[in-house]
């Protein structure tokens, strides 16, 4: 059996940024492991701008972001394996893994950081009517055809779904000289950053069509037609309003699913709104010594925030290993209020707080001009007035150690602003 410090799971974004923290603070046996035959992850198909604002101030593409910490993690001597599967985590911190060179290797880790990232919900989860051509693709898998494998996924293409990535699709299929017709959203609001949906789609013309959906899909090998409905409050096709859309490729962008097979096999605990683990300010799950940190815990818009996240995670686990985080003391449960779909961290245990903590949550309908309140008990500790809030983009709040220091469960909601 190979023991480590620090076992991460994952080399993308988040896995990076947590294998380098834990280096950082005076861990030195650290292994990083990826399934993929190159580090940085998702990173390395987006090869849009964007990325970098907060965390370097400047603006950089994905791989230009992820060669940043791949250098770092080189430089630092961090030991890494690609093409390598993890088949199995147990609470024990033992990791059976695989690859074509090793074969099935048993480690173990002291500490072990879940940086698996998510997936794209399929066709399947979303059940569309009609026949099965050839055309239809995740918004991801077209982007990795046309960015790294260099093949065009088709000339005439219909986007289902709003999400960051089917915008972003739409801007890069129009600039490879395919004809965009349409983005279709089932709800009434985009999934995605306004800024996509103005780079992307306003830009170029590209019209979105809200509270709509693809009821059916036609084409025998090749999709030749998709068929497109307006929904209802209930979001039911309502009949009569169907529009044909003559095209031979259809990109889903409906959502992602946090990664969480090998969580859940560990027992660890998941949140059903995030579908990812439950986690404390420490970004440790209900098993000890393991951590979990990024798209696995819950899906961010951001990369620069996977990366706060994920450092928390590895600066935690080298502090777990060291026997510097506190078990004992006060814990805050935290609680999503009117109009909050979640918030994360789930628990706060007030000794471990060194300053200051931050809180994500995502908002569950389209709000304006709002207070969002963060209350423990019964006592408002901080109000902060929104003008725009929307499900697409993550909110945060920053609070400090003696915000913090009330008895009572934490809760955030939405109140109408007050004048």
């Amino acid at each position: 059996m190979l023991k480590y410090d620090v076992v991460v799971i994952g080399g993308g974004p988040a896995g990076l940024a947590a294998a380098i923290e834990a280096k950082e603070n005076g861990v030195d046996s650290i292994l990083v492991i990826e399934r993929d035959r190159e580090l940085g992850g998702i990173l390395q198909q987006c090869i849009h701008n964007g990325f970098g604002l907060h965390i370097f101030k400047e603006e950089l593409t994905g791989p230009e972001y992820a060669q940043r910490f791949i250098h770092k993690l080189k430089d630092m001597n961090i030991e890494y394996k690609l093409d390598t599967m993890v088949l199995d985590v147990n609470e024990e911190k033992i990791i059976h893994v695989i690859n074509e060179k090793d074969g099935l290797m048993v480690l173990q880790g002291k500490a072990i950081v879940l940086a698996m990232g998510c997936r794209e919900r399929t066709r399947g989860a979303v059940n569309i009517g009609g026949t099965r051509p050839a055309g239809v693709f995740t918004a991801g898998t077209a982007q990795r055809f046309v960015n790294m494998e260099g093949y065009m996924v088709g000339k005439k293409v219909v986007i289902l779904g709003s999400g960051d990535i089917g915008l972003i699709m739409a801007r890069r299929l129009t600039l490879e000289g395919a004809e965009v017709l349409a983005v279709a959203e089932l709800m009434p609001y985009s999934g995605g950053l306004t800024r996509n949906i103005v780079q992307c789609l306003d830009d170029y013309n590209i019209p979105l069509l809200l509270s709509h959906t693809v009821i059916d899909i036609k084409g025998k090998d090749r999709v030749e037609e998709v068929v497109i409905a307006k929904v209802d409050e209930k979001r039911r096709p309502i009949p009569g309003t169907e529009k044909n859309f003559e095209c031979d490729t259809l990109l889903l962008s409906v959502g992602l699913i946090p990664e969480n097979e090998l969580s859940k096999n560990a027992g660890i605990k998941i949140d059903p709104i995030t579908s990812g683990p439950i986690v404390n300010e420490a970004m440790e799950t209900n098993i000890e010594g393991i951590f979990a940190c990024g798209n696995v815990v819950h899906v961010h818009d951001l990369v620069d925030f996977v990366t706060g996240e994920s450092k928390r995670a590895g600066k935690n686990a080298a502090k777990y290993i060291k026997n510097q985080l506190k078990k004992q003391g006060k814990i805050i449960d935290t609680n999503p209020g009117q109009g909050i779909r979640y918030i994360v961290p789930h628990e706060i245990r007030l000794e471990n707080i060194e300053e200051k903590l931050d809180l994500f949550m995502r908002v569950d309908g389209v709000y304006k001009n709002m207070d969002m309140v963060v209350s423990i008990g019964n006592k408002e500790i901080k109000r902060i007035k929104k003008k725009h809030l929307a499900p697409g983009e993550m909110e945060s709040i920053t609070l400090s150690k003696s915000d913090l220091s009330q008895d009572g469960v934490l809760t955030i909601s939405l109140k109408k602003e007050e004048l």
